[in-house]
């Protein structure tokens, strides 16, 4: 369905949200990120990967086509920004398991970056769609990571995932509202 601006909207059936099917979560949070900044609420985006670019072809002058390129460092997290005067740092993960997110979703630096952070006073959290389920969760990372450096698991069970996260609601223009879940979390 479209809305008069063009933009998509989502539906209902019965129970189950069939919006999102073959979107991404980085969509959806994109999305959700510009619908916050258009209306001035907040002031998040996704980082940019850093990339050292080696070759690059040009086959006509407006068709540049970089051929080679490689990692400068590991990237920290996927998002940052400003949220009723608190800094704000999350990753977002998909995960297709209907038992458990692995923890080699996430990287050791990142892990380090989001301790770090929170160290400092951020909010920080990973959001993590069960693609299975079609939900999304905010995992306030604190939670996160004292499961984390407790357990021998290799991974985050889903039951664990559903007692501890916060699910995160879709809305008619946000696919991902995640300030909503901000505030009931954090404020």
């Amino acid at each position: 369905m479209k809305y008069p601006n063009s933009q998509k909207t989502y539906e209902k059936i019965g129970n189950h949200d069939t919006s999102r099917r073959g979107m991404s979560l980085e969509y959806d949070i994109n999305l959700s990120s510009q619908y916050y900044l258009e209306r001035e609420m907040a002031n998040i985006h996704k980082k940019p990967t850093p990339i050292t670019i080696v070759n690059v072809e040009y086959p006509s002058r407006n068709k540049a086509k970089i051929t080679e390129a490689y990692f400068k460092v590991p990237s920290t997290t996927d998002y940052n920004g400003i949220y009723k005067g608190r800094y704000v740092d999350f990753e977002a993960k998909e995960c297709r398991s209907k038992t458990s997110f692995p923890f080699s979703s996430i990287h050791p630096h990142q892990i380090k970056h989001l301790r770090s952070v929170c160290k400092h006073g951020a909010i920080a959290f990973i959001i993590i769609r069960m693609v299975h389920y079609d939900v999304d969760y905010l995992i306030d990372f604190n939670e996160f990571d004292e499961f984390y450096k407790t357990t021998k698991r290799r991974s985050l069970p889903y039951e664990w995932i559903k007692e501890k996260g916060h699910p995160i609601k879709v809305k008619l223009m946000i696919p991902c509202d995640y300030l909503k879940t901000i505030d009931e979390v954090y404020f």
